[in-house]
């Protein structure tokens, strides 16, 4: 070490020693500007507001998430009613196109009845009579159901009464079906066209 190095550290020794509060103070005011005095109200305040701002997102994720789960249940009510809705409009076409058809079937009926009866050529019986088998065959397809027993109890949803009689049985109590003038037919739970019957009185 230097001569001049040690003169300079016997100096500082003798100027701490000789004043000892400045040198405590100038070592304080050093400390205070590395360590300034923290302002602990401001701290409490700040994280006061932080968490009074982080209430307030949530609240308003919770209220996001809300209003995006109910616009995903208003969607799908929208595919369930529209789908409701094209299985309706299919189902009202459908029973619109078969009861178009239910006249010429029965005519078909008629027809093959009328040939049996006449005894006509046996070709063209069987002919018409693969006909009418084909159009059995779309009705039970559709599950379209004939209306056309007799004896049974007269039904408002089933039959339309074009005349009641007196029947040639006493025992057959009255309301009952004597006679199918022309057959009904219905599809499922739904009537197509009610079955033209004689009621007994």
């Amino acid at each position: 070490m230097s001569l001049e190095t040690e003169k300079n550290i016997e100096e500082g020794q003798t100027e701490m020693a000789e004043k000892p509060e400045q040198v405590t103070e100038e070592m304080s005011d050093e400390v205070e500007g590395v360590l300034p005095e923290q302002d602990f109200d401001d701290t409490d305040e700040l994280i006061v507001e932080q968490q009074k701002r982080i209430q307030e997102l949530e609240e308003e994720l919770n209220k996001v998430k809300d209003s995006q789960l109910r616009k995903a249940a208003e969607m799908e009510n929208m595919r369930k009613r529209m789908r409701r809705e094209r299985e309706q409009i299919f189902q009202t076409a459908r029973e619109a196109a078969l009861e178009a058809f239910l006249p010429i079937n029965d005519d078909l009926v008629r027809t093959l009845q009328a040939m049996k009866e006449n005894e006509a050529d046996s070709s063209y019986v069987d002919g018409v009579q693969l006909i009418a088998n084909k159009f059995e065959d779309v009705l039970e397809k559709h599950n379209v159901k004939r209306i056309d027993e007799t004896g049974v109890p007269f039904d408002v949803d089933l039959h339309d009464a074009m005349l009641r009689q007196k029947p040639d049985d006493d025992s057959i109590e009255s309301g009952t079906v004597l006679q199918v003038l022309e057959n009904g037919y219905r599809i499922g739970d739904k009537t197509l066209r009610h079955a033209k019957v004689i009621v007994s009185e």
